[in-house]
């Protein structure tokens, strides 16, 4: 613990050093934080903070037994250092309904992209012996499978579950082409579902015993209102041999051309994410009575999620209003317990929390979204060493969002995130001006006293691209293989003065901070 006379000096040194220009609009926004788990708190699972990524370009993420992408282990080694469990990683999406195995194939994946179903993946697709030795490449990484299970790639504990089917619900409806008819329902969906699960659990029994009886997520379901609903395939007994370990859901905010979609008005946004989640949260909410009765203990996830459908826009999902988006809507999922979020990812995609090899398209290198990532991580901390509860706390306005953690029924900290637009580009092509902040008084219970660490999500602005910082951190690729490497010009671990339970922060717009309260002395 360090002194006050010390921490005082940090403090001013802090302030010294802070080079944010800071406009204070009048006005201070209160927000009360409870000392003790409020009712309304979730609890996440462990690797709270996962991916999802695209079937077909997963080699292409992990690379090969010859050739570990790094870079992309150094990004999930920093998460997991985090929150104490690399992140999960569900290899599915569109392609795995696409791929077929090819056992004579030289290369991993061999697709052919038809541009009238979908420029961005390939819906023709066939997978080699080599696809497997991707799963080898990422030390104490477990994986979610969507199709099949090649050369015993992975054994030894690293498959967590499987998935049968991506967004069934949209068979007979999806763009990308038809394949159900029009009168498949949810009772036909169930009766494929167990014959494929019970199939697939009876060859793997003769063909590969030391794996065990496969575990589902299911029923990974687009997530809104479709053709297929997801109450009735489970009372139409989806869950009869009790193999399913997690309820999984799918969700985007909106789609990459979507009519009206703005960073501010969709993603920078809470009510906008409220509404997004909606359906999920009801959803959720049903199952858990209706699963009283069948399996109490299955907890709800989203199994694929980001930004904007369509592999996202440029401009919105590779801005850093992303990245500030995605600590909102995360820590709204994790606040209402749904209890694992994996954000999807893909070659070139524009949504992509980094884009894992160079291409004639993208850039290598760490995208807005991973340090999105970063700070929910940070927000969680090491999920393995008690239990952990996020709780919301509500705000007045759409363009800001707050949040408590509480670790073993304790207040640890604290994210103020102020999603007010500040678009950089614009604003430097103009006459300069102060960037605004909001001025927020925490009001903590009365017995704390002492010092709370400040750790800041900053970039020059909403539609940065780059230039993106995690309490003075970067993980850019160039500087440090997605390894993390401390900006000279940045401040680090700001020190914020507790005075009998109420602490004064400034959050300019479009950054997020979070308070570590660590260092307070709490009488609860």
């Amino acid at each position: 613990m360090h002194s006050k006379s010390v921490l005082g000096a940090a403090l001013f040194t802090a302030l010294a050093r802070c080079t944010d220009p800071v406009d204070h609009r009048g006005n201070t926004t209160a927000i009360t934080v409870s000392g003790s788990v409020p009712h309304h708190a979730g609890t996440p699972l462990e690797a709270f903070v996962s991916y999802s990524i695209e079937f077909a370009f997963f080699p292409d993420f992990a690379g090969n037994s010859s050739e570990p992408n790094t870079f992309s282990n150094n990004l999930l080694n920093n998460l997991g250092n985090l929150q104490g469990t690399k992140p999960y990683i569900r290899v599915g999406g569109n392609t795995q309904d696409y791929a077929l195995y090819d056992s004579s194939l030289k290369t991993a994946t061999f697709g052919i992209v038809n541009a009238n179903r979908s420029v961005d993946y390939p819906t023709s697709l066939s997978v080699g012996p080599s696809y497997f030795e991707s799963y080898t490449t990422w030390p104490n990484t477990k994986f979610i499978h969507g199709f099949n299970l090649g050369k015993n790639a992975l054994e030894s504990g690293r498959l967590l579950y499987w998935e049968l089917g991506n967004e069934p619900d949209l068979f007979k409806t999806s763009a990308q082409g038809i394949v159900r008819p029009a009168s498949w329902n949810e009772q036909d969906y169930v009766s494929e579902w167990l014959n494929g699960t019970r199939s697939i659990k009876a060859v793997l029994a003769r063909a590969c015993p030391d794996l065990g009886a496969p575990k589902w997520i299911a029923p990974s379901f687009a997530g809104t209102n479709n053709s297929l609903q997801p109450i009735q395939t489970w009372q139409g007994g989806l869950d009869a041999d009790k193999d399913i370990a997690l309820i999984s859901s799918h969700n985007y905010i909106g789609g990459a051309t979507q009519p009206g979609v703005t960073l501010q008005g969709t993603l920078m946004n809470h009510s906008s994410t409220v509404r997004s989640i909606s359906h999920q949260l009801n959803e959720s909410s049903y199952l858990a009575t209706l699963l009283r009765s069948l399996n109490p203990s299955l907890p709800f996830i989203l199994g694929e999620t980001d930004s904007l459908y369509n592999e996202g826009a440029p401009g919105l999902s590779n801005a850093f209003g992303a990245a500030l988006w995605g600590v909102d809507f995360n820590l709204w999922c994790a606040t209402n317990n749904i209890r694992r979020v994996h954000m999807h990812q893909g070659t070139d995609y524009r949504y992509g929390a980094w884009q894992p090899i160079e291409t004639n398209k993208t850039t290598k290198g760490t995208k807005p979204p991973y340090y999105g990532s970063i700070a929910v991580a940070a927000m969680m901390g090491d999920l393995t060493k008690g239990t952990t509860a996020i709780a919301n706390l509500p705000l007045q306005h759409d363009e800001e969002a707050a949040y408590a953690a509480y670790v073993g029924g304790m207040l640890k900290r604290v994210m103020v995130i102020n999603m007010h637009e500040y678009n950089y580009t614009i604003i430097s092509s103009a006459a300069p001006s102060p960037r605004p902040s909001q001025t927020y008084a925490l009001n903590v219970p009365q017995g704390c006293s002492g010092f709370g660490v400040v750790q800041r999500l900053m970039a020059n602005g909403s539609d940065a691209i780059s230039g993106i910082t995690w309490n003075g951190v970067s993980y850019d690729h160039e500087l440090g293989n997605g390894m993390a490497v401390a900006m000279g010009n940045a401040t680090r671990n700001e020190i914020l003065e507790v005075n009998s339970g109420v602490a004064t922060l400034d959050v300019p717009w479009s950054s997020a901070a979070m308070v570590n309260l660590q260092c307070c002395k709490c009488g609860y």
